[in-house]
């Protein structure tokens, strides 16, 4: 009943640190009298806009009608500036629906009508509504917690180290601050108030600590700037010279590995938590060979999950460089290609040590103080012995 009254406490705190990051201002630049709102695209004519195989370029004159907001119901022209990238470009049909940004003039009639992209919003809140739904279902009061971790995540990278980073934070140590927070909260959420989540803890701190010094040390040896992520250079352009893009790049590389880190400690505190509560008679060396057994099962695969979630966001830049003919020691020097080698076998790095680490920290929390070595093998003699009397007896 106390270690549950303690969940329950921890459970209450971090929701009501939840609320309050979700009521922190995040920074967003909003002008007076805009309003972002969701539009319906009436009419469209494409005549000012040119096209070159897949690339267009030119304008979209639109007809729009607003469908919230102080002009809810009216309707007004937009235009859709094309800039010949696929990637940023959005084209609209009659029928879409779109966000956009909606300025008054100060007189209560609209100035301006800007069309951002797509109206995406609903569909997103389907899916996360399914997801949430999914989770309550088949995690019950665990699967709540785990969703509050989730969300307490997501709000903490949003709304404090990412405007960190713009007011000048060390990247590295605010990212390690960040992370190490992320882990106690998670952890403890998942695994409780108990010696299994502090098992947990303990051994994913260890992984993390041992994974950032890992890509400080290895970062400076690779030579690569942190620009290389996409529209960092941007970002030095938007009014914000002074960021260290390379430290960044550095801080984001154990916060990605952070999770499977944090995934595997659970794992391996949980499985020797079951085990020493079952066989009580267990050494710690014992418990300790047994954590290392269940680690090597998992590491197998989570490295692999690493590098195909590394290689998938880059799917693209690989088909490039296959289909240009470009030799595979040319593709492997590269610094896209070299910056996610470095993330991943820095992130396996950290999910291989995280292993004996956690295990030697759920062996020592684990284990009856009282049984020793010598202990534990009577006990096993005894069983053998009372074993060989019962077939004698048969």
């Amino acid at each position: 009943m106390a270690s549950k009254r303690r969940d329950h406490i921890l459970t209450g705190f971090i929701f009501l640190l939840t609320l309050f990051l979700l009521i922190l201002p995040s920074g967003d630049v909003v002008e007076d009298g805009a309003e972002r709102v969701k539009v319906r695209i009436l009419s469209v004519d494409n005549s000012t806009m040119r096209q070159c195989g897949l690339i267009r370029t030119g304008d979209q004159d639109l007809r729009v009608q607003i469908l919230a907001g102080r002009h809810r119901g009216e309707e007004a022209d937009a235009v859709n500036h094309l800039m010949g990238r696929l990637e940023l470009d959005k084209v609209f049909l009659p029928g879409d629906r779109a966000l956009a940004v909606v300025d008054g003039n100060g007189r209560g009639e609209i100035a301006k009508v800007n069309v951002l992209d797509h109206y995406r919003l609903d569909v997103q809140a389907l899916l996360l509504g399914l997801f949430c739904v999914l989770l309550l279902l088949f995690g019950g009061w665990t699967g709540a917690r785990a969703l509050l971790s989730f969300f307490f995540t997501a709000l903490m990278i949003w709304k404090v180290l990412l405007p960190g980073f713009l007011r000048g934070w060390d990247p590295v140590l605010s990212s390690l601050s960040i992370v190490l927070t992320l882990t106690a909260v998670i952890v403890l959420l998942v695994g409780g108030l108990s010696r299994k989540g502090l098992a947990a803890f303990l051994g994913a701190t260890l992984g993390v600590l041992f994974t950032c010094g890992l890509s400080l040390a290895f970062g400076g040896a690779f030579r690569i700037h942190g620009a290389v992520k996409p529209f960092s250079e941007t970002l030095l352009y938007s009014g914000f010279p002074h960021l260290d893009l390379t430290a960044i790049f550095l801080g984001g590389i154990f916060l990605a590995s952070s999770g499977a880190v944090m995934d595997l400690a659970m794992d391996i505190a949980g499985a020797l938590w079951e085990l020493a509560e079952k066989r009580r008679d267990l050494s710690r060396k014992e418990l300790f060979r047994s954590g290392l057994s269940v680690g090597r099962a998992v590491v197998g695969t989570m490295t692999t999950t690493l590098m195909l979630a590394y290689t998938g966001s880059y799917s693209s830049l690989l088909l490039v460089f296959i289909a240009q003919g470009i030799p595979l020691a040319n593709v492997l020097n590269m610094q896209y290609v070299s910056a996610e080698i470095l993330h991943t076998l820095v992130g396996s790095f950290g999910l291989v040590t995280v292993a004996p680490f956690t295990a030697a920290v759920s062996a020592f929390l684990f284990a009856p103080e009282a049984v020793t070595e010598r202990e534990a093998g009577s006990h096993l003699l005894g069983e053998l012995e009372e074993s060989r009397k019962s077939s004698s007896a048969a």
